[in-house]
């Protein structure tokens, strides 16, 4: 994928964790908060896929501009 892409990708992750973070908060009932958690945990395991992939993606890059490519 490409690295703006999962940027992007990153920043609405990130934005959908902090408004469940803040509906959790503003809940009123129980049934509501566990649903949310439950909204959020999953928010959070995908940020962090997304945080992995683009470590992944940066270190590969990071790689590749010090190889040294034959000139024959």
């Amino acid at each position: 994928m490409y690295l703006p892409a999962l940027a992007r990708d990153l920043y609405k992750s990130q934005k959908e964790v902090e408004v469940l973070e803040q509906q959790l908060q503003d809940a009123a009932t129980v049934v509501k908060k566990e649903e949310l958690k439950d909204q959020l945990c999953q928010a959070k395991a995908e940020l962090e896929q997304i945080r992995k992939v683009m470590e992944g993606r940066k270190a590969q890059s990071r790689a590749s501009q010090h190889t040294q490519r034959s000139i024959f």
